[in-house]
């Protein structure tokens, strides 16, 4: 339940059900962070839309694992359990390795960034998501710079930046409104 007013799918019509209908197909479902748009369809559709073209977009060159990871790591920073949860499940099918999932999201909750078994260009991913959360007004064209030298592209740092920005909307919606995770499929996401 949320704070706010929503609309369940048996209930929508016009835009909304149409939204509800493609939420279903593609997801199995629709989860509380997109009901919580339900009085306003537009912006559902505008998160949902941004919401695939950051995580799921065929373009992208980061590896699902670790877009997923840098949710978990934002969500962890703001302290959004219900984002962590979801894409901790993510991360986790993406890795296809639980036990290392489990790690990793140990490691993020700790802050622990360094004492993760990934590479060093997959830390500095890391890492600037962790300084773009904490201290946003910071960032300066070394940080850019860094991610350059651990081996990313611009495209690839353009993806880790949407990412990291995404999930600190997406947490403040949940975190602002009250969604909850009670009754949900945890990690559910567009088929591929």
């Amino acid at each position: 339940m949320s704070w706010i007013e929503t609309i369940e799918p048996e209930d929508a019509s016009g835009d909304l059900a149409s939204i509800y209908l493609a939420l279903i197909k593609s997801h199995g479902g629709v989860d509380q962070v997109m009901k919580i748009h339900s009085l306003r369809p537009a912006t559902m559709s505008a998160h949902l839309s941004l919401y695939q073209a950051v995580l799921h977009h065929s373009e992208n060159r980061v590896p699902r694992w670790l877009l997923e990871a840098i949710g978990v790591l934002v969500s962890s920073i703001n302290s959004c359990e219900y984002c962590l949860s979801h894409h901790f499940e993510g991360m986790s099918r993406a890795l296809g390795d639980r036990a290392r999932a489990l790690a990793i999201k140990a490691a993020l909750a700790r802050g622990e960034i360094e004492g993760i078994d990934v590479t060093v260009k997959e830390r500095a991913a890391l890492h600037y998501a962790s300084r773009l959360t904490k201290e946003p007004a910071s960032a300066d064209s070394s940080w850019v710079a860094e991610l350059r030298q651990s081996g990313w592209s611009d495209g690839e740092i353009l993806e880790i930046n949407q990412v990291a920005a995404y999930f600190s909307y997406v947490n403040r919606v949940v975190l602002g409104l009250g969604c909850s995770s009670s009754d949900e499929i945890l990690g559910r996401s567009p088929e591929k």
